[in-house]
């Protein structure tokens, strides 16, 4: 038995130029596109969700503050003559209308400064504690409030003090604050 040695050659065609090639590169290409713009919108909605839960941070440091400054007003304010115009001790007195308001400029939220009350709990997760100032904004008395004077309320009291507390957060960057305001009465 004899066995023949056959040569098998492979035959191209001609008219095939590459065209495999240059579908794979454009998916290829499209498949990159695709990719790097979902990396980027992964990425831009962390930083959104980091951002909001900063926000939130702050905010709820915030209130948590106002919270603290009507505990703290009702346990240590016994008269308004604690009240200045220079803040000392946190305690201000209203700034008239007609003037300029500079008190809840970023200086005095710093700690150690005497022109801001410290709050007593901490909130964890801030990169700076909770703030707060309070204003004595107004004294309602009995005789000057004609809506109370036939109330069954007027033998109680004889006047309500009027504060404005102004807090002050900052949630786990320092970039993101949130300040609030709220009013509140104690009767003498």
């Amino acid at each position: 038995m004899r066995m023949r040695n056959t040569n098998m050659t492979l035959v191209f065609d001609s008219r095939q130029r590459g065209v495999a090639l240059f579908i794979s590169l454009v998916l290829l290409l499209v498949l990159t596109i695709a990719g790097v713009s979902a990396v980027q919108t992964t990425s831009l909605e962390e930083r959104m969700a980091r951002n909001t839960h900063d926000s939130l941070l702050a905010f709820q440091s915030a209130e948590s503050a106002l919270r603290e400054a009507e505990g703290w007003i009702i346990a240590n304010v016994s008269s308004t003559a604690q009240f200045s115009e220079n803040g000392a001790n946190g305690l201000w007195t209203s700034a008239p209308y007609d003037e300029a308001d500079q008190r809840w400029e970023e200086d005095i939220w710093a700690d150690g400064n005497a022109q801001s009350i410290g709050v007593v709990s901490t909130v964890d997760g801030v990169s700076a504690q909770p703030r707060f100032i309070v204003e004595w904004v107004a004294t309602v008395q009995r005789d000057e409030n004609p809506n109370l004077l036939g109330s069954s309320y007027s033998a109680v009291f004889d006047r309500i003090e009027i504060f404005r507390i102004t807090s002050r957060g900052v949630g786990a960057t320092p970039n993101a604050r949130v300040m609030l305001q709220g009013t509140f009465g104690m009767i003498f």
